[in-house]
């Protein structure tokens, strides 16, 4: 993962919200992914990103995805869970499932999506501390702490990149500041910590921020982008027009050219592989 962030191109890492999205993000060379805790509570809870999931949800699908794939994955850590004991532990386990990097955030308890309104932040020293405790927790060296700031939405870019000094300076090695609201933000915040320290941009499409593509975030200075939403969202509308065509008709046939098949999907998700260790370790009789 450090390897990846110190490179001169960008790092950009789609969001998976299950294996077989894990799967086809590996298949098409991209070199990361990112699981967001919007996605996991969509998925998983089938409810909005607004405090829902638990630490032990969201452990148990980074260590589904860290199984499925061997691609470093950058984790959602919400708040942390609590305080900065919470924190402490909460490290510990992604770590262990296998996580590459996590990003806690300085929000309130519930916490919110970092696009919605009504986010609120806790004071930055009680976030420095948290910051510390991420830092401490962690066992591999290589693990990478990302902090991000929701300051942005209710105290202005001044405090977000305030905060992000301050966090960098507790330790941690990538700053995330949420939600800039123009192009003009989004190059203050990477010219603000050129040199010092990476910056992550989080792309939703429909979001508060920007979206120009990748080649304009390098230009910009990011060093990671993680398009977190996107392919849950195209996943969705696959589904609705699929499920759509079923209850109008009665007959899929008209969608088959918009799905990937039996066979195709078999050998995606890893039936080939299967096969072979099968054959590797029949019992000879």
């Amino acid at each position: 993962m450090r390897r990846l962030l110190a490179a001169p191109e960008i790092l950009v890492a789609p969001g998976a919200h299950d294996g077989t999205c894990a799967r086809v993000i590996k298949e098409l060379g991209f070199q990361a992914l990112y699981l967001s805790g919007f996605e996991t509570s969509a998925g998983v809870l089938g409810r909005p990103d607004v405090g829902y999931l638990t630490m032990t949800e969201m452990v148990a699908r980074v260590g589904a995805l860290s199984d499925a794939i061997d691609l470093p994955l950058i984790a959602d850590g919400d708040t942390g869970y609590g305080n900065p004991l919470n924190v402490y532990r909460a490290v510990r386990r992604y770590e262990k499932a296998g996580a590459a990097a996590i990003h806690i955030e300085d929000q309130t308890f519930p916490k919110r999506c970092g696009h919605m309104l009504g986010r609120h932040v806790i004071p930055k020293e009680e976030m420095v501390e948290k910051v510390r405790a991420a830092v401490d927790a962690r066992r591999d060296p290589d693990f990478v702490i990302i902090a991000r700031t929701d300051a942005r939405a209710t105290m202005g870019l001044d405090e977000a990149l305030d905060r992000g000094a301050a966090y960098h300076a507790a330790g941690a090695d990538v700053l995330f500041v949420e939600s800039p609201e123009n192009e003009d933000e989004m190059r203050r915040v990477c010219a603000t910590f050129r040199g010092v320290v990476p910056v992550l941009g989080n792309q939703i499409e429909g979001g508060r921020t920007p979206t120009p593509g990748v080649r304009a975030l390098q230009e910009m200075g990011y060093a990671l982008a993680i398009f977190s939403l996107g392919t849950g969202f195209a996943a969705a509308k696959g589904m609705k027009d699929y499920l759509e065509v079923l209850a109008a008709t009665g007959d899929t046939s008209g969608v088959l050219k918009d799905m990937i098949l039996f066979g195709e999907f078999n050998r995606l998700i890893g039936l080939d592989e299967h096969a072979e260790l099968d054959r590797r370790h029949q019992v000879s009789g």
